[in-house]
C-alpha cells in the first residue's frame, strides 16, 4: 500500500471518492452529497492545486485509491499555528486494515515539518466509535463535544473535538 499528496492528476478519484463517502456515511461529514454536486468537482482542483505547505489531500492506494484524508491550515495570523484535519474516509470494504491509521500517521509525519504549526484539530461523530479510537490510539485528546452538530432530517449527530499538541 502506497500513501501520497494528491494532485491534480488525482482529481477524478478524489472526486468520486467525496461522493462515495457522502453517500455512504452523511452522518460524517458537514457537506451533503447533493452540496458537493452542485458545486462540482472545480473547488477540489482547487484545494489540491493550493500551496502543498498549507492545504492538502493525501490518498492511500493499492492499485486504485483506497482512502483519503485531507489538511488546512488556518490562515489568519492569530491562528496560524492550528491546522485541521478534514475529508477522512476508507472504503468500506478496506476497513479495519490500517489504511485510515497509515493516512493519520503520514499526516501528523508531514505537519510536523511545518514551521510554526502546534496544534493538529480534528472532530468525529460520537457514533463512530472505531475512528475515536484510532484518533486517541495516535495521541489526540477529546477537549470537548459540540452538541447536535450535524442534522439530517429529523436526526442530529454530536461531534467530538479533539487535538493532538504537536
Amino acid at each position: 500500500m502506497l500513501v501520497r499528496r494528491l494532485s491534480e492528476d488525482d482529481l477524478e478519484p478524489l472526486w468520486q471518492m467525496r461522493l462515495q463517502a457522502l453517500t455512504n456515511n452523511p452522518e460524517a461529514f458537514g457537506s451533503t452529497y447533493e452540496e458537493v454536486v452542485a458545486r462540482g468537482s472545480g473547488w477540489l482542483l482547487e484545494r489540491l492545486q493550493q500551496n502543498w505547505q498549507e492545504t492538502f489531500y493525501l490518498g492511500a492506494f493499492d492499485d486504485s485509491l483506497i482512502g483519503i484524508v485531507g489538511f488546512f491550515r488556518e490562515s489568519a495570523t492569530k491562528e496560524q499555528h492550528k491546522g485541521t484535519v478534514v475529508s477522512m474516509y476508507v472504503l468500506p470494504e478496506r476497513r479495519g486494515q490500517g489504511v485510515g491509521r497509515l493516512l493519520m500517521q503520514e499526516i501528523i509525519t508531514q505537519v510536523k515539518q511545518l514551521e510554526g504549526l502546534e496544534q493538529l484539530h480534528l472532530s468525529v461523530v460520537t457514533t463512530n466509535p472505531a475512528t475515536h479510537s484510532l484518533y486517541r490510539s495516535l495521541g489526540f485528546e477529546t477537549y470537548g463535544t459540540a452538541p447536535r452538530t450535524l442534522k439530517i432530517g429529523d436526526r442530529y449527530w454530536d461531534e467530538e473535538l479533539m487535538i493532538l499538541y504537536l
